[in-house]
């Protein structure tokens, strides 16, 4: 019984000490010192969902490299490959497209874009068939386009995560630059961002944690401020909701039990919405939207052009009479070619 004693009597004049001298360290160090240890202590304690949010996306790695490539097709213009690349040890797939001949404005490499799809259905999503006249219109007029599969959709690893309460396909957007920014034939400071539908919050929220991408265009995209979500919702007959066991499910709803709805005056949910660190972006945004979109408003696009007419960000937004949600018709052309011309004038 004495040596038990004398081990708890030695463990408490341990414990004692230690909290005098963290004590002692506050009170004697400069102010500018106590900041940089409370800091230090913050970063080794993330908190719930940390990975949520824009500055947890901004300090975080990206670093991939493209597979094999996988000869799919060839024309005039362009040979399409099916690749894959690693994102936080996932295969992703997607279909890689590289023109034809050397682009000498850039010593041989191309200026790419990294296309990322709206929602469909992960399980009805073809690679080879969602966006492919997009991604042909592209591809002919000279850039790399790297259209990924999201992970969970068609052969890609992983489940889906959703767009807007999880970072999962912002990351698999980013490491998808990082894998095209790694190849030999990809001009790594011209990388550009498409994005359709959902894929306007993670483009959006792309441009926010990596603030060195040089254009981004959206079409008809949706969650911006987070408080246009609860304002437009969204009507998309074509969603699915997952199984209730999937893991997005659990997570979503442990969001909300530990943080409750979305609320512009909750600590943890300012740092979510990508408006909230414009001044982290540096590039382009063009913005497309048809009128008579009846699956995501056009006052979302409305929205958020307003928002960025009170920065220095340079933007725009073309608004189409007819087209619906995924532009169609006389509008897709014009909105594509648009298009072309903004990554010719940002990514060249």
């Amino acid at each position: 019984m004495a040596v038990g004693k004398n081990i708890l009597f030695k463990i408490i004049f341990i414990s004692i000490i230690l909290v005098m001298g963290v004590f002692a360290l506050i009170n004697f160090l400069p102010k500018e010192d106590y900041g940089n240890i409370s800091k230090s202590f913050a970063k080794a304690s993330p908190f719930p969902f940390e990975d949520l949010t824009i500055p947890y996306l901004a300090k975080r790695e990206y670093k991939s490299t493209l597979g094999s490539l996988n000869e799919f097709a060839r024309n005039s213009n362009y040979t399409s490959y099916l690749t894959s690349y690693d994102s936080d040890g996932l295969r992703i797939n997607g279909l890689l497209t590289v023109p034809n001949v050397a682009d000498s404005n850039n010593n041989e490499k191309y200026p790419a874009v990294v296309f990322i799809h709206g929602y469909i259905p992960p399980t009805q999503y073809k690679t080879l068939v969602n966006y492919a006249s997009h991604v042909d219109y592209l591809a002919k007029n000279g850039f790399v386009v790297f259209k990924i599969d999201l992970r969970g959709h068609a052969d890609s690893e992983g489940e889906p995560g959703g767009a807007y309460y999880s970072s999962d396909y912002i990351i698999d957007a980013l490491n998808a630059r990082a894998a095209l920014a790694a190849s030999d034939f990809v001009n790594a400071d011209k990388i550009g961002l498409w994005g359709h539908s959902m894929a306007g919050n993670v483009v959006f929220r792309s441009l926010a944690a990596k603030g060195d991408i040089p254009a981004a265009v959206i079409w008809a995209g949706a969650v911006y401020s987070y408080e246009d979500f609860q304002q437009f919702g969204i009507n998309d007959d074509s969603y699915r909701p997952p199984d209730t066991n999937a893991e997005r499910v659990r997570r979503r709803r442990e969001l909300f039990e530990t943080y409750g709805e979305f609320s512009a005056d909750s600590d943890f949910w300012q740092k979510v919405p990508a408006t909230n660190y414009l001044s982290n972006i540096k590039g382009a945004i063009q913005i497309h939207h048809a009128a008579n979109d009846n699956v995501v408003d056009i006052n979302y696009s409305r929205n958020l052009s307003s928002i960025l007419d009170k920065t220095s960000i340079t933007h725009e937004l073309y608004e189409y009479t007819s087209g619906g949600h995924n532009l169609t018709g006389d509008s897709f052309n014009l909105a594509m070619q648009r298009t072309v011309d903004f990554f010719r004038e940002h990514l060249r």
